[in-house]
């Protein structure tokens, strides 16, 4: 039986996205094949109260702390309101630990420990470069998630996202080419069509699409749709996200103000940031705040339920690399409403809600926002179908169990092929 040597620097069953995809690939391959999880040790609370190691599985925690922590703690003073623009500076850590995970790697090597394929898998971005390629088994990376430009139409709500700092992440690019990663690779699992196009082209053969989130379906399970909106039935929408500027609640909560005089509504709010007093203010400005529950940050069970109690999810974000909780929502058989950008526009189409064009910026997001949640009170019958074709799609396609059998197969497709794979990392 195959042995997997999985790098995943996020890896914790807790509500952060990346670090959820990273204990999904670690908790479900463990139960298929002997697994080695190589991640932070800032990881290791939450997976130890969690039980792991898990059966058939040991952790390898690589501590880095000595600069993690001051560098986070750092980025948060210089940019409190903006979590992405922290994350972005905090994510520097990586190739310290890449390099300290490498050098303990090739240690228990020598000492006969013995892995037949690598995959990493956290960081999700193409600029996270790793050595791993030097431990010479087939290496896996991805998916991938990156490599989507900054959206021209929306420069006020970028200005507040920091995306001054983008090219920080060429830095990345730099590490991969000196490295050779990308070039050493045997295969590159690629999320989006912004993200292959950031593979130079001459290693694009070796990518394969898969999305880099799933959904656990037996924890997103459906629901009958809610009493339809009416003139006496309150449209329910539900917002679920981190409190930061791309998400675009903005627009949200100014559509709710002018659709008010339609239909009544309710909105949901699931999450939690920086952001909170400043959207709140603006909530009661347009005289809607009455309208909407701040729910806070929520563990998955309660994701779920206030899913199951909305007619539709709404997640207006102008730059969503992944995406999550559109799978999520799709999978309560609940429609999306979204934006055409990034992510969102490989998964969304008028099959399972709607994705509005990002053409016009704001205003125009805003406008198509009302028109197209007036239009859930107005065909109820079709909105509900979407939602129902949501959940057949999410067991279809985006369920964690579907993805880690995909792996496992591009796995064996690697190790029969050793020769083809060495010969084409070596061009």
């Amino acid at each position: 039986m195959m042995r997997v040597l999985l790098s995943a620097y996020q890896c914790a069953p807790r509500i952060e996205a990346v670090s959820q995809i990273g204990w999904q690939w670690y908790s479900r391959l463990a139960q298929r094949v002997p697994t080695t999880l190589v991640t932070h040790i800032r990881n290791r609370p939450d997976l130890l109260r969690v039980g792991a190691p898990l059966a058939n599985s040991d952790i390898i925690f690589i501590d880095t702390e000595w600069l993690a922590k001051p560098l986070c703690d750092f980025a948060e003073r210089l940019f409190p309101n903006s979590e992405h623009a922290s994350s972005l500076l905090c994510s520097l850590d990586f190739y310290f630990y890449d390099w300290v995970a490498v050098r303990q790697l090739k240690a228990r090597l020598k000492a006969g420990t013995q892995w037949d394929i690598i995959h990493a898998v956290t960081p999700v971005s193409p600029v996270a470069a790793t050595r791993l390629h030097v431990l010479k088994r087939p290496l896996v990376l991805g998916p991938w998630n990156g490599g989507l430009k900054t959206p021209t139409e929306f420069p006020d709500i970028m200005k507040e996202n920091s995306s001054w700092l983008y090219p920080i992440r060429h830095l990345g690019h730099l590490v991969d080419f000196v490295v050779g990663t990308t070039r050493q690779a045997s295969a590159i699992l690629t999320a989006t069509t912004a993200t292959l196009e950031s593979i130079p082209a001459r290693y694009r053969s070796r990518c394969r699409y898969l999305l880099e989130n799933g959904v656990d379906l037996d924890s997103f399970t459906p629901a009958p749709w809610p009493t339809p909106p009416s003139h006496t039935q309150p449209l329910h929408i539900v917002f679920v996200g981190r409190f930061q500027p791309f998400k675009g609640l903005p627009m949200l909560l100014e559509a709710i103000a002018r659709l008010t005089d339609r239909l009544p509504v309710k909105l949901t709010v699931v999450g939690d940031g920086p952001l909170r007093e400043k959207w709140e203010n603006q909530a009661k400005r347009l005289h809607i705040n009455h309208l909407i529950t701040w729910y806070g940050s929520a563990p998955p069970v309660q994701v779920v339920a206030q899913m199951q109690a909305a007619h539709v999810l709404c997640l207006p974000s102008v730059r969503e690399s992944g995406g999550a909780v559109l799978l999520e929502a799709m999978a309560c058989a609940r429609p999306v409403l979204t934006i055409k950008y990034g992510g969102p526009a490989e998964v969304v189409d008028e099959s399972v809600g709607y994705a509005i064009e990002p053409d016009g910026g704001s205003p125009a997001v805003i406008t198509a926002l009302v028109e197209s949640l007036h239009d859930i009170a107005l065909r109820p019958d079709v909105w509900r179908q979407r939602g129902e074709v949501g959940r057949q799609r999410a067991e279809q396609l985006y369920g964690w169990e579907a993805k880690i059998e995909q792996a496992l197969a591009l796995y064996q497709e690697l190790l029969k092929t050793p020769e083809r794979g060495r010969k084409k990392r070596q061009k």
